[in-house]
């Protein structure tokens, strides 16, 4: 009964929030977005980062957490908004915290760690000197490609109950454009030549014909051959994890943006008919568009967040002014819902997170229902991108 009454007042915050525009709403949250972030910095210590929240208490993380980047990457986005200098200043402290993930590569995450810190400190300000540690990262991510599998590895562990040797994950996408960053800054052809080659094998081996994307897939790093499909955070092997094919949206809009290849565009907007035929009216997914409990299960903030951003990136690139209309409107329905009384913190509410209602792991029974610092960037990232500034 909640769950409905939940849904009753989403959608009377999203009828009111039809009369703000599309400028006085990205005041509205990023306002709120500089006090939660500004006030989140006095419980950090030199060596930690936000993570979430565990026990209605701040959970911290080390530079090492795949997510360390995020929190920087959102100070960013907050000066590139608000041209504060104070928040500069934290976002220059913070993302010099995970300088020593920028010189190893522990996981394919290095891309997520890197680019939204160190990558947009150098977009953002223009500095060189927020140059090189984006270099650094992506050769040593370029080290967990393999030539016989077409792709880079995405993590070290193998689960005793599946035994992976190669396992490549979708969210592996995102972090393709590390390689095409540092090709431009540097020129070497290889690593773009390594991102290019993992986006085609990637859509080769990981989508079905409906446009949904396996979470993992494994291969024989001797062969190439692939060993299982499957999951890892989602309800099971063949269902369609919400954010997995939020990350398979945007790594194909961001890889046709980089490199002009139709055959990204293709994909791109193949995965975006399937994830608006299957959003729920509001907009944000469930946690897994196959979970048996629907709608009396957990929403996840993030993937609509992820999606929305992608979409204001694809409506712009699509030739197909018909579709990029739709894209449009549905990424603007999310964000405004995520804008509501429902999803968005008040000010000193949340451990100063930006949106609520987020699921990391269901499966691990771990961060679910809770803010989470990547939710909260790609939801600015996708206000930006609504605005034209990014």
């Amino acid at each position: 009964m909640k769950k409905y009454f939940l849904l009753l007042v989403a959608g009377a915050a999203a009828l009111l929030s039809c009369q703000e525009s599309d400028k006085a709403l990205a005041d509205r949250v990023f306002d709120i977005a500089a006090r939660q972030y500004a006030a989140m910095d006095a419980n950090l210590s030199e060596t930690t980062l936000p993570r979430t929240i565990e026990s209605d208490t701040l959970k911290l993380s080390n530079p090492s957490w795949w997510c360390a980047g995020f929190y920087p990457g959102s100070l960013w986005y907050i000066y590139l908004r608000t041209g504060d200098e104070n928040i500069r200043e934290l976002a220059e402290k913070n993302t010099r915290k995970v300088y020593p993930e920028t010189q190893k590569a522990r996981s394919h995450d290095i891309g997520f760690v890197t680019n939204c810190s160190y990558g947009n400190a150098l977009r953002i300000t223009g500095d060189t000197a927020w140059r090189q540690p984006v270099i650094d990262a992506a050769h040593a991510f370029a080290l967990r490609f393999n030539p016989n599998v077409g792709c880079t590895r995405s993590w070290n562990f193998s689960p005793k109950r599946k035994q992976w040797l190669f396992p490549v994950i979708i969210d592996n996408m995102m972090n393709l454009e590390l390689l095409m960053e540092a090709h431009k800054l540097c020129g070497v052809d290889s690593l773009r030549d390594i991102a290019l080659t993992h986006a085609r094998t990637t859509m080769k081996n990981h989508f079905r014909e409906d446009g949904s994307t396996w979470h993992v897939v494994d291969y024989d790093p001797d062969d190439g051959s692939i060993r299982m499909k499957c999951t890892h955070q989602g309800y099971s092997d063949d269902s369609a994890w919400s954010r997995g094919q939020a990350w398979g949206l945007y790594g194909y809009t961001m890889m046709f943006r980089e490199s002009g290849d139709k055959a990204f565009l293709e994909q791109a907007e193949r995965i975006a008919g399937y994830l608006i035929g299957r959003l729920p009216s509001d907009g944000i997914p469930f946690w897994d568009f196959d979970a048996p409990d629907i709608p009396d299960t957990y929403r996840d903030a993030s993937a609509g967040a992820i999606i929305a951003s992608a979409l204001i990136e694809l409506s712009r690139l699509t030739p197909d002014r018909k579709a990029a209309k739709k894209y449009l409107s549905t990424a603007r329905k999310q964000i405004r819902t995520l804008s509501g009384p429902e999803y968005l913190a008040s000010p000193g509410e949340n451990c100063n997170f930006i949106l609520k209602h987020s699921v990391g792991t269901l499966p691990g029974k771990s961060e679910v229902d809770v803010p989470l610092t990547y939710a909260d960037y790609y939801f600015l990232e996708a206000l930006l991108r609504l605005e034209g500034k990014l």
